[in-house]
């Protein structure tokens, strides 16, 4: 007999989600064959079959959280299976075997068939009323939901219990009076999705940073006139000789190292009552992903050319969208980019990705009519930049100043080549 268990996920992670089973009982498995998939807080990982066999039991069901360690499965060896496949000739031990199961069954006879396998029987229902339905033996088929598309949920089969109880007392006037308070056909159209585990702590983590960092921001605007025009006169030759586009992150990721060095405390954390401050570069680019945000890391921005560095961002993104970014690459970061000008915002006050304490926005790059001299106005490709920075140990001089040199540096890209 080998058990299924959750295995270690890295330091900062203690508990996961079951977010699809990819066996079910009875099925037969090699080692390495991937047996479910496990929603964490960061990522989702494949749990593989460590051992041959068939599996015997499935201890905990989609929807639920599983702590490290935890059993929740079993895989009967091979060897097992094979000797107790001639037992049905032998008339007698057949029927001994099979009355111990119905045995165990009887306390709660309607649960298996719908509460396991909603789709079978029509019945939609979302992890935990199955769950609650499974325990307390309720048939989801007789489950009435207040979910206008028919789901059923937790609060139903609670409720439907509790319904039956009260059937098997007297009703009295003024129990039955409160029956028809909310009837169906008067609630408008809505869809109740669950929260993804990562969707969760990614509100956690945003409402954290809000309430634990005295949080401000402060904005500039950069003339990308220059950086346009190096990239058209580069990006056929760099795209022939490094194989990958001379995109823009490469150029913010080098100002902002550039500007972190010159202002330390940008590149810093608080523990405790300690500043932190890491003298490595380690540039987190925010990513949007059909799961939800992450924040891959470059790692020693500070030592990579731009072709390296637009290279690594371009294989942190299509991981991040194919959902198979490691831990590793999701942890460490010390300072963050986020650009939601591909999305088209024009200005926007990015949230602290904690504990870091400062956090770049980038904007569409949009022309706009700009004074040259007091006599000249010229249109020019403008991108609004903010930054985002925790005030208990970046004051607002030093940030201004930050952000100043950020704009300085690119509006004259050349220069990023000498803050190497």
């Amino acid at each position: 007999m080998s058990e299924i268990t959750v295995p270690a996920m890295g330091e900062s992670i203690t508990e996961g989600t079951i977010f699809k089973w990819h066996v079910k009982e009875g099925d037969a498995v090699s080692v390495g064959d991937v047996l479910l998939e496990l929603e964490t807080d960061k990522v989702n990982l494949e749990i593989s079959a460590e051992a041959e066999g068939v599996v015997e039991k499935i201890l905990r069901q989609e929807g639920e959280n599983v702590t490290i360690g935890e059993v929740i499965g079993q895989i009967a060896a091979q060897e097992g299976v094979t000797k107790s496949a001639p037992a049905p000739k032998a008339e007698e031990p057949a029927p001994a075997k099979s009355e111990a199961a119905p045995a165990a069954e009887a306390v709660k006879p309607p649960a298996p068939a719908p509460v396991d396998s909603g789709d079978a029987s029509g019945t939609t229902a979302s992890p935990s009323a199955r769950k609650l339905a499974r325990e307390r033996g309720i048939d989801l088929e007789q489950v009435q939901g207040r979910d206008p598309i028919g789901r059923i949920y937790h609060d139903d089969v609670k409720n439907h219990q509790a319904g039956e109880a009260s059937a098997s007392k007297p009703a009295s006037p003024a129990a039955a009076a409160p029956a028809p308070a909310a009837p169906a056909e008067f609630t408008k159209p809505v869809e109740r999705v669950r929260m993804s585990r990562r969707r969760q702590t990614i509100a956690n983590r945003l409402v954290e940073a809000q309430h634990t960092a005295a949080m401000l921001t402060t904005f500039n605007e950069v003339d990308m006139s220059a950086i346009l025009d190096l990239r058209k006169r580069r990006k056929d030759s760099f795209k022939e000789k490094f194989e990958v586009n001379l995109g823009f992150m490469s150029f913010f990721t080098k100002a902002v190292v550039g500007a972190l060095k010159k202002f330390p405390l940008l590149n810093a954390e608080i523990d405790g009552e300690d500043i932190i401050v890491k003298k490595f570069y380690d540039i987190g680019i925010a990513v949007s992903a059909k799961e939800g945000l992450v924040v891959p890391v470059v790692r020693d921005a500070d030592r990579l050319g731009f072709a390296e560095i637009e290279k690594e961002i371009v294989n942190l993104a299509g991981k991040a969208r194919n959902n198979s970014l490691s831990l590793s690459e999701l942890q460490g970061g010390t300072f963050t980019i986020t650009n939601g000008g591909v999305f088209g915002s024009l200005l926007s006050t990015p949230i602290l990705n904690t504990p870091q304490v400062g956090i770049l926005g980038m904007h569409k790059i949009q022309l706009r009519p700009v004074a040259i001299d007091e006599e000249r106005m010229e249109n020019r490709p403008m991108m609004y930049i903010a930054l985002s920075y925790d005030h208990r140990i970046v004051d607002g001089a030093e940030a201004v100043s930050f952000l100043v040199t950020v704009k300085q540096l690119l509006e004259d890209p050349e220069s990023l080549l000498l803050e190497g």
